[in-house]
């Protein structure tokens, strides 16, 4: 009689949640129209923009987009990503607003959203609620992810994820609420407008800045796609997330990615510190000044005794050895 009931009772209370899972599971996401359509047009006119470049532009209009991709993509790797995503370090109201002011130059979502979709990532890491999954493939967690619907168990499980830090930021809520304006102005509008004053045409400063827009999506990608595929796992063995030195040098310090899976909470999201990680500089450059604050770390132990335990055996870094 215990045992019929217990088996009623998994019955009751099990089945539907794993019917759930089930139909999750089999859920085959769609491409939305629009969306591909825009990321056509972007990469076509960002790839003129790069003929453009060569054949056009003058070197002041290159200097600007060169400057504006750089600060795009640390906007990302330094504000959404390691403060504001993992809290791995503070920052007083003026970086806060210098980030979010890049970030908006990025374009990639509001920060906040950019929040909640990357720690679903780090909490359902390669399943369906990981919404750049990259156990669907290459081009599905490089880029393809953004032209399709979401599966409904990322939107399920989204709702457990705490968002209230940075909900009850105000820079945030308010980049947040108004991100079609703001993020509009940054990254589509004002840098376009500049290279007029020097006297460049509006035709070439406009696929210019799409050819920067596009160089700086891109980096930011590799790290779902690149990272998750290719490299060593001196930390954990058992997570897609690899350590890759070509990813680091493409987006300023985010490759070494079995390293920040493992250490989430490190402001360097990686062992080597400096190395290959410009974005480290550039926090460091602002707690010296002091804007950045408790800036956390790994200790040498515990990232020692961590690659021994279940690590592959590579030797990354000498100095963890």
């Amino acid at each position: 009689m215990l045992l019929s009931s217990t088996k009623d009772e998994l019955d009751v209370t099990e089945a539907p949640e794993l019917e759930i899972e089930a139909r999750e599971k089999h859920y085959r996401q769609r491409y939305i129209p629009k969306h591909v359509i825009l990321f056509l047009y972007v990469h076509l006119s960002g790839l003129y923009g790069l003929y453009l470049a060569f054949t056009a532009a003058r070197w002041e209009t290159i200097g600007l987009t060169i400057v504006l991709n750089y600060a795009s993509i640390v906007g990302i790797t330094a504000g959404a990503h390691r403060l504001w995503s993992h809290r791995a370090y503070k920052a007083k109201l003026p970086l806060q607003i210098l980030l979010a002011a890049m970030t908006s130059l990025a374009f990639q979502f509001s920060t906040i959203t950019w929040v909640r979709d990357h720690r679903a990532h780090h909490k359902f890491s390669d399943t369906d609620a990981d919404p750049h999954n990259s156990k669907k493939g290459l081009f599905f967690s490089h880029m393809g992810w953004l032209m399709m619907d979401k599966n409904p168990a990322i939107k399920r499980k989204a709702k457990g994820i705490d968002l209230s830090d940075v909900y009850n930021n105000p820079v945030l809520r308010f980049q947040h609420d108004n991100f079609i304006i703001v993020g509009g102005l940054a990254c589509f509008v004002v840098p376009p407008l500049i290279p007029l004053l020097w006297g460049e045409s509006l035709w070439v400063a406009w696929h210019m800045n799409l050819a920067r827009y596009m160089f700086s999506l891109h980096p930011i990608f590799l790290i779902n796609s690149a990272a998750h595929k290719w490299g060593n796992k001196p930390y954990d063995r058992s997570i897609a997330p690899s350590q890759n030195i070509g990813v680091s040098i493409a987006n300023l310090g985010e490759g070494f990615h079995n390293y920040h899976h493992t250490f989430p909470f490190d402001y360097r999201a990686a062992e080597l510190g400096n190395i290959f990680n410009p974005t480290t500089k550039f926090i460091d450059l602002f707690a010296w000044l002091g804007w950045a604050y408790d800036l956390k770390t790994a200790s040498h132990d515990l990232v020692t005794n961590r690659a021994k335990r279940t690590g592959d055996g590579t030797l990354w870094n000498r100095e963890c050895a």
